[in-house]
């Protein structure tokens, strides 16, 4: 029980609700997940178009954000599985041949050497100012007051929450546009792809246990 009472602690998140992270002190994140762009292969003049359109986003910006880079090794398990699939169908028996000395290559070269796979997020946090609401005098009479009051309560922090989320999605907005402009794609995470993110931050070496015991 110790250790789990430790680790709710270590985990600064309340909750996670409409592709929002809501955290223990009342603050908001939301999680863009953006493309990379092969900056060496660009011309002169596409390079300093995409640094200038990113020192105008940044410029723009009266926020902090977080840019977040994950590396994790190569899964390459969903490819094997499918040349096996491939290899099962195919009628030509030198084709066979082939593709189960690929994979066989695939296999080898992918255990001697480290592939890894980089995913690219940026963090928007949003924090509030904290409206805390007035005790009720207990009713008329004294009676009847205290729940009112709690009711109050819990609709003032859903009403404080959706006015958190709206100026939340406007700083969403501002910083996709700008990396829209330097050629960078984006995808707001929703809710089971952030739970998915977290639990592999949380968990980074229970997926690759499972590869190895597989």
């Amino acid at each position: 029980m110790a250790n789990a009472q430790a680790t709710q602690e270590f985990v600064p998140i309340k909750e996670i609700r409409n592709g929002m992270i809501v955290l223990n002190d009342g603050s908001l994140r939301a999680v863009v997940m953006a493309s990379s762009i092969n900056f060496a292969l660009k011309g002169s003049d596409e390079q300093r178009a995409i640094i200038l359109q990113f020192q105008n986003l940044l410029n723009s910006l009266d926020f902090p954000i977080q840019i977040y880079v994950q590396s994790r090794r190569l899964d390459i398990r969903p490819y094997l599985s499918l040349l096996k699939e491939r290899e099962a169908v195919q009628t030509n028996e030198l084709l066979k041949v082939q593709t189960r000395e690929y994979m066989q290559f695939i296999k080898q070269f992918t255990d001697s050497t480290n592939i890894m796979s980089k995913s690219f997020f940026v963090v928007i946090p949003y924090q509030g100012a904290i409206i805390s609401t007035k005790k009720s005098s207990g009713g008329f009479l004294g009676f009847g007051g205290k729940k009112k009051n709690e009711k109050e309560k819990e609709e003032q922090k859903e009403e404080n929450l959706n006015e958190l989320i709206g100026q939340l999605e406007q700083r969403l907005l501002l910083v996709e546009q700008g990396l829209m402009r330097t050629g960078v794609r984006t995808a707001r995470l929703g809710s089971e792809e952030l739970i998915e993110l977290y639990y592999k931050l949380f968990n980074p070496t229970e997926s690759t246990n499972t590869a190895e015991g597989e």
